[in-house]
């Protein structure tokens, strides 16, 4: 029998690669994720993209949480906006001054993904209420963990019931909704307690996560057929 699991109570999508993103009420999702997602990023002449991290594909760039983007309609890019939430006219300009590199741009997807590893994270109400707890001292928000979906638990729910999902597949009730698969869950790094504004550094999150859950927060997913998302979505586990 079909389980239902939680109500999806905000959508976001980050145009730019590890800067701020934007609340959406429904999205088209395709094979890819959702339509936009990380579909641009910041890269520099050998083709690393900004990160919080240093990896063979990216490259630590502090301060990019302090900006954020958005998509909206528009086709030609997204609108990108300094620290105090102010649009920049000429981003890659903006982008080279601010990051103190004369090689970065604002670049659109080409061959290389911009994704960590799955196109689609998921995080419940559940755990995010747990992280709350673990750091009471701590400013502690969804945006620090970055998920396209936050997911309303009903009461009672565990934390990290994310991990119970994973190697199945969810839906929402509409006969257009997209279709999930879970696959894994996030490792966190530093990202999880950078500063972004209206979020001060808070480098105790991730450390109550790596003690309680290897570090590990979210199910990631692929989709395995392409639909809607829509707030207030009831998400049926199959």
């Amino acid at each position: 029998m079909a389980e239902i699991i939680g109500v999806v109570e905000r959508l976001w999508r980050y145009p730019v690669k590890s800067t701020g993103g934007e609340r959406l009420g429904a999205v088209d999702v395709d094979l890819r994720g959702l339509a936009g997602d990380r579909l641009y990023a910041v890269r520099d002449a050998s083709g690393r993209l900004g990160s919080g991290k240093n990896t063979r594909r990216f490259r630590r760039m502090d301060g990019l949480l302090r900006l954020s983007a958005r998509l909206g309609h528009r086709i030609d890019g997204p609108e990108l906006f300094d620290p105090l939430g102010r649009p920049i006219d000429r981003p890659t300009a903006f982008l080279r001054a601010y990051l103190q590199r004369a090689d970065v741009e604002l670049a659109r997807e080409d061959a290389v993904s911009h994704f960590d590893r799955l196109p689609v994270s998921l995080l419940t109400t559940a755990t995010l209420d747990w992280v709350r707890e673990a750091v009471p001292f701590a400013v502690v928000d969804e945006r620090r963990f970055r998920p396209n979906i936050v997911l309303r638990t009903p009461p009672g729910t565990p934390p990290f019931v994310e991990d119970t999902w994973l190697g199945r597949r969810a839906h929402g009730e509409a006969p257009d909704s997209a279709r999930l698969a879970f696959v894994a869950s996030s490792e966190r790094c530093a990202m999880s307690g950078a500063p972004q504004p209206g979020l001060p550094h808070a480098p105790e999150i991730l450390k109550a996560i790596a003690h309680a859950h290897e570090g590990r927060l979210d199910a990631l997913a692929e989709v395995a057929a392409p639909g809607r998302l829509r707030l207030g979505d009831r998400l049926v586990l199959d």
